[in-house]
């Protein structure tokens, strides 16, 4: 089965081991800890529909489980998603990108756009609900331990929780040099104690035949398929894998899979299933009850640890994600803190962790067990997988590298397996999945409207801009008597043709401008990077006679911008100035106030929710990289 990849792969032919010890630590924390509760979800009374504990029923739970993540995790991303890389990047948005490089129509781009900003919301829904869920069962073997400890689960989980948001601010460069090993070791002590227990019952071992999961579904239809709602809980973390693939190459990941995580987890998830059929009893709690008394203090300390780093690899995730939708204008531009010299991916942005941390405590407090969670966060992360499977097929067939009855048959089957999922976490919207539904609808919201309220204030702006040839014509009337000032100005732009609404308030409020005036428009591509000496172009747009000159930089959409650095890169170009001219230009900045009117384009509600939006965007001075003593910011106002 062949598929396709992007224009370059961006990872090394070879992998060495360093590289894949560091892929356990940020890659596959969230999957690697889903046998803390996955199991005991679907055995424990609590459960809609409670499977019993019998031979049958505990093969043919332990094979969907293993058939699950053959089928979404090793063949489906691991095998096919992997390898539609951006440029060497991965996740929902890179797919995205890519399908808006297309030839679509308007109308199938709209609707593929449309299911990646509800895909999105889901991811943001599941950022949310992964950190409460890790720590939250990781503390609950406190119970195991003395039960007399369960006083103490809840207000453990949030005091970790909230430590682990406050460090964001400092950077996690330094802790995440150990994130590796530590998921090595957890990895290697999660297999031992499965394998341990698939000695005392070798018989588990039979649930590895594809017959066992047919005859469940046979025997028991409606209980195996309301099972799934559970089973789902053992693939989370699988779009995680494919976000990350920038950060470590796709061979790193695949050998991390395949020769330690997936092994790891098999062994485990067997040994789960052995033990509850040798004591029934253990269903409240499987995962620590395999580990011998002796041990459990250190497991319980252990499942913290490896909770912590897939929390950590959320908030990361959330952080990337957040960024990259703001450069591709599906979000305003929110501050952003780079927390390390060395790496450009180590960012920290304060209004997405704030709104976490309270979102994760507010979980924790309110559900205060894991199996309550775990009804939560069903519906989010196989939401996220079918996105990312349609949008994968809708490329695949778009770029014509499948034959239309191969796209379709393949997809079929896999959108088959991630609906039937879907379906079966529907019902348990009262028990909990309202809450991922509550937060993709409102996110879905916000972005949506951001995306159609950009759309109106930029032609509103657009009218009030006007051409770039009748304002540089005005410049020789003499009635309006503009004077032209010695040194350099920048002004940022939208496009070549427009007047910048910052050139144009100045001149009507100043009578003045540069002699030497540049006119900068940034553009972002659907890469997630530009390439070195293509990413600055300069034009004199036919007014080199009046000194202005027209820069325009092409970015990806995980570049960050530093306009100082663009222009002397345009130097080389042959923008007319000089080294030292850039060095003391005078930057100017329009900061448009949006004012909601009657015009029609979207409904009021919505208009007054995009101008609360915009509220959030970042200083531009800072987002841009500018000189601060000097910039000049100016004011606009805006219909919308």
């Amino acid at each position: 089965m062949t598929c396709m990849t992007g224009a370059k792969s961006g990872v090394k032919p070879s992998t060495d081991r360093t590289l894949i010890i560091a892929a356990l630590g940020v890659v596959f924390g969230d999957i690697g800890t889903s046998p803390l509760y996955a199991v005991q979800t679907i055995f424990e009374r609590g459960a809609i529909r409670p499977v019993s504990i019998d031979r049958a029923s505990v093969y043919g739970v332990v094979s969907v489980i293993f058939w699950s993540i053959t089928l979404i995790v090793t063949i489906l991303y691991v095998r096919l998603l992997t390898r539609a890389d951006n440029d060497g990047e991965g996740g929902l948005l890179s797919l995205l990108a890519l399908l808006q490089r297309q030839q679509l129509s308007s109308r199938a781009l709209g609707v593929l756009i449309t299911l990646g900003i509800l895909g999105a919301a889901l991811f943001f829904g599941d950022s949310m609900i992964t950190p409460a869920i890790s720590v939250l069962s990781s503390v609950e073997g406190l119970e195991i331990i003395d039960p007399g400890l369960k006083a103490f689960v809840v207000p453990g989980a949030v005091v970790i929780l909230v430590a682990l948001l406050v460090a964001q601010r400092w950077g996690t460069a330094r802790v995440g040099k150990l994130f590796g090993p530590v998921m090595a070791l957890w990895f290697a002590a999660i297999a031992i104690c499965g394998a341990a227990e698939i000695v005392r019952e070798p018989a588990i071992l039979q649930a590895l035949s594809p017959y066992w999961a047919v005859r469940y579904f046979a025997a028991n239809p409606l209980t195996a398929f309301l099972s799934l709602g559970g089973v789902v809980l053992v693939v989370t973390g699988a779009e995680a894998l494919y976000a990350d693939m920038g950060h470590f190459g796709r061979p790193a990941i695949v050998w991390s899979w395949l020769a330690v995580v997936f092994p790891a987890l098999t062994l485990n998830y067997l040994g789960q299933g052995g033990l509850l059929l040798r004591s029934p009893s253990s269903a409240h709690n499987p995962f620590f009850l395999l580990a011998p008394h002796w041990a459990l203090l250190p497991m319980v300390a252990l499942a913290t640890l490896a909770t912590v780093i897939a929390s950590q690899a959320v908030i990361s995730g959330a952080f990337s994600v957040t960024h990259q939708a703001a450069r591709l204008r599906y979000l305003p531009h929110l501050r952003v803190i780079h927390t390390s010299s060395e790496e450009r991916g180590q960012i920290y942005m304060p209004f997405v962790n704030w709104t976490l941390l309270v979102a994760v405590a507010a979980m924790v407090i309110s559900f205060r067990s894991s199996s309550r969670l775990a009804a939560a966060y069903g519906l989010a992360v196989i939401g996220t997988i079918a996105v990312s499977t349609v949008l994968f097929f809708a490329l695949l067939c778009a770029r014509g590298q499948w034959s239309r009855w191969k796209v379709v048959t393949v997809g079929a089957i896999f959108l088959a397996v991630v609906l039937s999922f879907l379906v079966a976490n529907t019902v348990k919207i009262a028990e909990g999945g309202w809450l991922p539904v509550s937060i993709a609808l409102v996110l879905f919201i916000v972005l949506t409207t951001w995306r159609r309220g950009r759309q109106l204030s930029n032609a509103s702006r657009d009218r009030k801009e006007g051409e770039l040839r009748s304002f540089v014509d005005d410049l020789h009337d003499d009635e309006v008597g503009v004077q032209r000032v010695a040194g350099c100005a920048v002004f940022l732009s939208r496009g070549e043709g427009k007047a910048p609404l910052a050139m144009r308030t100045n001149v009507q409020h100043n009578h003045s401008l540069h002699a030497s005036t540049i006119l900068l428009t940034i553009e972002t591509t659907s890469a997630p990077r530009s390439q070195p000496g293509q990413r600055v172009s300069v034009d004199d747009l036919g007014f080199s006679g009046d000194g202005i000159s027209h820069v325009t930089a092409r970015l990806g959409y995980m570049d960050h911008p530093s306009i100082p650095v663009l222009l002397k890169e345009a130097l080389d170009k042959g923008l007319e100035s000089t080294t030292d001219d850039i060095d003391a230009a005078s930057y100017f900045v329009s900061v448009p106030r949006m004012r909601v009117t009657i015009a029609p384009g979207m409904v009021r509600w919505r208009k007054h929710l995009y101008v609360m939006t915009s509220r959030l965007t970042t200083d531009p001075v800072e987002f841009l990289g500018l000189p601060r003593d000097r910039t000049i910011v100016m004011g606009a106002e805006i219909d919308i």
